[in-house]
């Protein structure tokens, strides 16, 4: 029963609040910006929001590409077509529960490919540590750009550059502290779960270990890289957007990549956050929260479509297994 309760919970907490982010933004705006967002989707040019949509279907590719040299070095040869198909449907189940995706990736692996599950799972975990790392690259390169602004912001609301570095400081002694009792303390309860995440561990060294991890890594930017080509080329779908520089569209991009994980596949969040990033560089926000929309819907519809149709046809491509 509690468990029963448990995932209901993980499905619909992020989901209200996805809907009450909506429901703040379309009762925050006036009816005259409702009636512009709706012609900005009227005069919109969806021939760039196709191809946005095809460049992120290139980062599937690639994701799905990346994942056979992690296979590969724990000695399994796995389909490209399963890889693929298995990286589509992760995608699909991402919009009812946060991350719940990578979980399904390994299990549907271990169903068509016979790859035990916690190695599996444990490359998924390994791509996420290396997404992560590159994720953060981009975040340094954004906030690098806009220091002085978002420096001027940080004064105005009172926050410190001193609490800022004191509050990273504890958070990487914590880090380093976790790592060395991870490592080196022989606790009963740290040996078992040494012991009962060896194959997650396994999975997690590889990209140090493998043949092919300059590949892999190459593979880890391609997939970023084609994420905001994906975003950027949207912004010429819209006249208003057209014209706005690099440093917005890098901060668009990773604001809007943080409210993915706030909601179902970043329902609500993701729009409301592109308009409020776009608005503190004088883009009204009738046309960010339109952008924000247009991006936001387009990609699901991808992931939603793709995610069915390989779910489809997993079995049908593995009729052997």
């Amino acid at each position: 029963m509690k468990q029963q309760i448990g995932k209901w919970l993980t499905i619909l907490i992020p989901l209200f609040i996805g809907i009450g982010i909506i429901y703040y933004q379309f009762t925050t705006l006036t009816a005259e910006e409702i009636g512009k967002i709706k012609i900005s989707f009227e005069k919109a040019n969806y021939w760039y929001i196709l191809l946005s949509l095809l460049i992120a279907l290139v980062g599937y590719w690639s994701r799905a590409y990346r994942w056979k040299f992690a296979l590969n070095h724990l000695g399994y040869q796995t389909k490209f077509s399963t890889n693929f198909l298995t990286v589509c449907v992760s995608y699909l189940v991402n919009l009812t529960v946060p991350r719940s995706g990578e979980i399904s990736r390994a299990a549907l692996l271990k169903k068509y490919e016979d790859v035990p599950f916690d190695k599996a799972f444990g490359t998924i975990v390994a791509e996420r540590i290396v997404d992560l790392l590159i994720f953060f690259l981009f975040v340094f390169i954004g906030f690098v750009l806009q220091f002085d602004k978002i420096y001027q912001f940080l004064l105005t609301e009172n926050v410190s550059l001193e609490y800022l570095i004191c509050a990273a400081l504890i958070g990487l002694v914590l880090f380093v502290v976790f790592v060395l009792i991870w490592i080196y303390a022989e606790w009963a309860i740290i040996l078992k779960l040494k012991q009962k995440f060896s194959g997650l561990i396994e999975g997690i060294t590889t990209v140090y270990k493998m043949k092919d991890k300059w590949k892999y890594i190459f593979h880890s930017f391609f997939i970023w890289f084609s994420y905001l080509a994906m975003f950027y080329v949207a912004i010429f779908a819209l006249p208003e957007t057209a014209g706005i520089s690099f440093d917005i569209v890098i901060m668009g991009f990773i604001f809007g990549s943080l409210a993915v994980g706030f909601s179902n596949g970043g329902l609500g969040a993701y729009p409301f956050s592109i308009a409020l990033i776009f608005s503190l560089y004088g883009i009204t926000k009738d046309v960010g929260t339109a952008f924000g929309w247009l991006v936001w819907t387009s990609q699901t519809v991808l992931a939603i479509l793709l995610g069915l149709l390989s779910y489809l046809l997993l079995p049908i491509l593995n009729r052997s297994k």
